[in-house]
């Protein structure tokens, strides 16, 4: 049988379809991710999910759904996020939907009683995985946007934060991912011919460009939409990080622009070095499990920054499989659901 699980963030929605055995063990997992910003584009959502799916539409006997687009700023609030985002994918499909909460996954009926326990709570589907590889770690999964740190005791999650607000106050999110991240919120000033230049507080350039001229990522791994609307090659992410600092490929050299992303990518990681730091010494926890698009070039970088053991989930799942972990989770706790309930409800009871 195959469970479909979808999150459904912000700018990317993300999915795994996972199939399973008759004893729940798991035979294959396909993974995929569409583009789709919520601020603008949140009509697009319904059919985007059926579009990922394709032809294994048919072959869904469950939909899981975690979710953080609630957040994204064409809502006034998040329950009426979470409440349309739930609506939209209730009404695609005729099979069980559950989705993911606080505490565990909810049937449709119970998400309008409590929309706000789903949240931003996709971190509760990657925790399991985690825990998976070992009972005492910390997760670390970096994203396109964001990095969640979440401690994992005895192979349970024990987050102090339940909401983002709570989360950033605990160090357990860092508002900082690696394609998505305006440079000018990371840096104040950068080097620059063996001076300090103060960047200009402009959308010029994001942590994609970054991430690119360095080399951390792939061109096609630059799925985001690009501040000034033009390419994704590495002299258009260079033209980009030149302006940062208000000038251009005729005004610096490419060492220079080498130079000032250089410095831009270490102050990235050691702002998530330091929430890390704050969630590792407060549970006494000194494993960490990273994942995520990032999970090699930020996650395990913070984590050797401290001097952290680190593991990364390719141990477990493909590359692309670990960057839309969440999704994994999410159709493995679907499935653990479906089992709980048996098999026998139709999509007004899920």
């Amino acid at each position: 049988m195959k469970i479909a699980g979808f999150d459904i963030g912000g700018a990317n929605t993300d999915l795994a379809v996972v199939e399973f055995d008759s004893e729940g063990k798991i035979i294959n997992i396909r993974s995929d991710y569409r583009y789709l910003p919520m601020w603008n584009k949140k009509h697009e959502l319904g059919s985007a999910l059926i579009d990922l799916l394709g032809s294994e539409l048919d072959e869904i006997i469950a939909v899981g759904v975690s979710m953080t687009a609630e957040l994204a700023d064409s809502y006034q609030n998040k329950t009426e996020g979470v409440m349309d985002i739930a609506s939209i994918v209730k009404k695609s499909f005729d099979i069980p939907v559950g989705f993911v909460g606080l505490n565990g996954v909810k049937n449709y009926k119970e998400v309008k009683d409590n929309p706000l326990d789903l949240a931003a709570a996709n971190w509760i589907a990657t925790a399991p995985l985690a825990a998976y590889m070992s009972s005492d770690c910390v997760l670390i999964d970096t994203g396109s946007t964001t990095t969640d740190i979440i401690p994992i005791k005895n192979g349970k999650e024990c987050a102090r934060g339940r909401s983002d607000l709570e989360r950033l106050v605990t160090g357990e999110l860092v508002y900082t991912g690696t394609l998505r991240t305006n440079v000018a919120t990371i840096v104040d000033k950068v080097p620059l011919k063996n001076e300090w230049v103060r960047v200009a507080s402009e959308l010029f350039a994001v942590s994609a460009d970054v991430q690119l001229v360095l080399g951390n990522i792939a061109p096609a791994d630059y799925t985001s939409e690009t501040p000034d609307g033009a390419g994704r090659s590495r002299e258009d992410c260079l033209l980009r990080l030149s302006r940062v600092v208000c000038g251009d490929l005729d005004l610096l050299s490419q060492d220079d622009v080498l130079e000032i992303a250089q410095h831009i990518y270490r102050i990235q990681v050691e702002k998530v070095a330091e929430a890390l730091k704050e969630v590792s010494n407060r549970e006494n926890l000194d494993l960490v499990v990273a994942t995520g698009l990032g999970m090699n070039i930020i996650g395990s970088k913070a984590a050797e920054i401290l001097g952290l053991e680190v593991k990364t989930m390719d141990e477990i799942l493909s590359r692309d499989e670990c960057v839309v972990a969440p999704a994994v989770g999410t159709s493995l706790l679907m499935e653990k659901f479906m089992r709980k309930k048996g098999n026998k409800h139709d999509n007004n009871e899920i």
